[in-house]
């Protein structure tokens, strides 16, 4: 029965008392603010529901914001302070012998990055947690690279991302080093012209020699894919344990970055598992079309 009849049943038999109709009328406005507050606590549990729903749809459209989310938080995997860390231990690394390269020393005097590089630089930074200053760098030495051994830089920087993970102070139990994981000892020629083998560990020597050695790779065999099975040193196996699709993959993924289109930064990256041979091909190295001895 409504309260509003119990209380009318009440003053019709006869509660003329004023305390009882106080306590009807106090009732009566405890109710009414409780239905009030409940009506307002439904609308306010409703909005936050759309508030979740459109979070959610934003998330699965625009999926790269979910990765902008997790950088503002304090527990990101990547502090201030380690970041810092490690510009500073990239900066000692350009210290090591290299001749000095006009894009790289106009970078390191505060020049921009074109469009295409700073898209590129953006998405690695966050991807693969590189430290800014370290990022511009490397994406300006990788394109300067790429324009001295004429290849596409965004195949050199997929190829740098599955050796390394853009960390510059890789080395392999074989001996491969650095960014694009290069073989000092068997390639000492090639760091002839940035002040011998101890440049290895130099991120622009490692890139501009890795270049090289990756464009030779991709002539020999005729195809990019043939060359990335060279440069993983499998030449003389079956298969490369997905290497090249790793890196194909990569590249693709930067392509896109590249031409502006919104890609997923917290994809997990791919890497490949060290083959058995893992680089031993380096040390017999592949002799060129042009090299090789006529019949």
């Amino acid at each position: 029965m409504n309260h509003r009849r119990i209380f009318a049943a009440l003053v019709g038999a006869g509660s003329n008392s004023p305390l009882i109709r106080n306590s009807i009328s106090s009732t009566e406005g405890i109710l009414d603010k409780f239905r009030s507050a409940f009506a307002a606590a439904r609308h306010t549990l409703a909005l936050i529901g759309l508030a979740a729903l459109a979070a959610l749809a934003l998330v699965f459209f625009r999926p790269y914001l979910l990765d902008e989310i997790k950088e503002l938080s304090p527990f990101a995997s990547t502090s201030l302070d380690q970041r810092a860390a490690e510009e500073i231990a990239f900066a000692e690394l350009l210290e090591l012998p290299q001749p000095k390269y006009a894009g790289v020393a106009a970078l390191e005097q505060g020049a921009s990055l074109s469009i295409e590089q700073q898209r590129v630089n953006l998405w690695l930074s966050k991807r693969y947690r590189i430290a800014g200053t370290a990022s511009k760098l490397l994406v300006g030495a990788t394109y300067e690279a790429a324009d001295n051994v004429k290849l596409d830089p965004l195949l050199i920087l997929a190829v740098m991302a599955i050796e390394s993970r853009f960390n510059p102070f890789a080395e392999s139990a074989v001996g491969a080093q650095g960014l694009m994981q290069v073989m000092s000892r068997v390639h000492r020629e090639k760091f002839d012209n940035h002040g011998g083998p101890t440049a290895a560990l130099n991120p622009v020597a490692n890139i501009q020699v890795g270049a090289r050695i990756l464009k030779d790779m991709i002539r020999v065999s005729g195809s990019i894919q043939g060359g990335l099975k060279l440069y993983v040193g499998a030449g003389n196996m079956e298969t490369d344990g997905g290497y090249a699709g790793k890196v194909l993959a990569e590249y693709g993924r930067l392509q896109q970055v590249a031409a502006g289109k919104r890609v997923p930064t917290f994809t997990p990256p791919q890497t490949t598992e060290p083959l058995a041979t893992k680089r031993e091909a380096d040390a017999a190295p592949v002799v060129s079309h042009a090299e090789q001895e006529p019949a």
